[in-house]
This record gives C-alpha cells, structure tokens and sequence, in this order.
C-alpha cells in the first residue's frame, strides 16, 4: 500500500484482507485486519522516516539506475 501510495495512488484496494478477516471472524475479524494493516502501514512509514502519509513520494522508493519509467 504503501509503495502504490509513493507512486501516486490516491487510494489502494484492501478488499481481500477485508474479506478474509469476515471469513474467519466475522466483524472482529474485518476489524483485526484493519488494525493489522494500520499497524504494518505505520510501521513501514517509520522505517522510511515519514510521520504523515501526506509526505510519502516517490524518494522512498529504491529505483534502479538507468530505469526509464516515468507515470507521473
């Protein structure tokens, strides 16, 4: 999600996480995969030294030297 974000997405899907916390647990487990997620979301934004999801871009991206794909 994160990395969609730092290319531009204004929003991602997380339906499957979604679902699969239904499956498994009902409306305790939609709302546990939310938290998993919240929690993995801010702890990669940590490790990239952001607090607000606001000033993720493109920096913290690993991009290969010589890669020629521009979507902005």
């Amino acid at each position: 999600m994160l990395k969609a974000v730092a290319l531009g997405a204004k929003g991602t899907y997380i339906g499957r996480a979604y679902v699969y916390g239904l499956g498994a647990m009902g409306e305790a487990g939609v709302t546990r995969a939310l938290e998993v997620i919240h929690n993995e979301l801010d702890t990669s934004m940590g490790l990239c030294g952001r607090r607000d999801i606001t000033n993720v871009d493109r920096d913290i991206l690993m991009i290969p030297k010589g890669f020629e794909g521009d979507w902005a």
